[in-house]
């Protein structure tokens, strides 16, 4: 595999192709493809509680407020821009980069189109635990899958890379302005979204153990580039564990 076509994320490289063979290969195209829908439904649910949304959740919620747009729509829009700030820092996308991008956003308006408007704590509340528990089970899910990050989770990666700066900084930074601008601009900020900071590090990490997929028994000291870009990204204190850190 060329260096042109190849990134990294915790040092293993990644490409839109990359690791789109094996045995466990239908397996990790379900798990990327069910991971990204229930993390869109999750993220209709946060929505539905009206409790508070997670970060990059309040920046599209308050754009589609200034827009007229469906929040589904602002997050395609959002992580395709995302996506193309990529360019500069060098960072190049995987399978599940791109599906990220489309599935997440269109899983959200349908599942907005299904749920009604919830009234009452007695509602909200388990609506919220609901939301936040399955975005735990649906990062699990996504990124056990091994496919490559999302735009946003790629840009934290490649910042990091690029600045020297510490992960757990460059992530606080970045979300800390996308709460920001969300919130002047409209976007809902409340518990639910410190529920959910301080939740989804440790689910996300107990959902990504669960779902696993074992390594290619190839995948040894020697094994080929196209085989050691499908290890798990599940090794402590890598860029791509860090990801889960709330």
């Amino acid at each position: 595999m060329s260096q042109s076509t190849t990134t990294t994320l915790g040092g293993s490289p990644l490409s839109i192709a990359s690791g789109l063979h094996g045995r466990h290969l239908t397996r990790r195209l379900v798990q990327l493809y069910v991971g990204l829908t229930l993390y869109g439904v999750s993220s209709a649910l946060l929505v539905r509680s009206g409790l508070g949304l997670e970060p990059w959740g309040v920046l599209h919620q308050g754009l589609a407020e200034k827009t007229g747009l469906t929040i589904g729509v602002v997050s395609i829009i959002v992580g395709a821009a995302v996506l193309l700030l990529w360019i500069p820092i060098r960072q190049k996308p995987g399978l599940g980069t791109v599906s990220n991008v489309f599935a997440i956003g269109i899983a959200m308006d349908g599942t907005l189109a299904l749920v009604p408007d919830v009234h009452g704590l007695a509602g909200q509340v388990p609506l919220l635990v609901l939301g936040i528990t399955l975005n735990g089970v649906a990062t699990g899910l996504y990124i056990a899958a091994r496919f490559g990050p999302g735009p946003r989770d790629g840009l934290m990666t490649g910042l990091h890379r690029l600045t020297g700066r510490s992960i757990r900084l460059v992530r606080t930074a970045i979300e800390v302005a996308v709460v920001a601008t969300g919130f002047v601009l409209g976007g809902s900020v409340g518990v639910g979204t410190v529920l959910y900071a301080l939740a989804i590090g440790p689910l996300a990490q107990y959902f990504l153990r669960w779902f696993a997929v074992p390594e290619p028994e190839s995948a040894g000291p020697e094994a080929s580039p196209e085989e050691a870009s499908v290890r798990p990204q599940v090794a402590p204190e890598t860029p791509g564990q860090a990801i889960l850190r709330p």
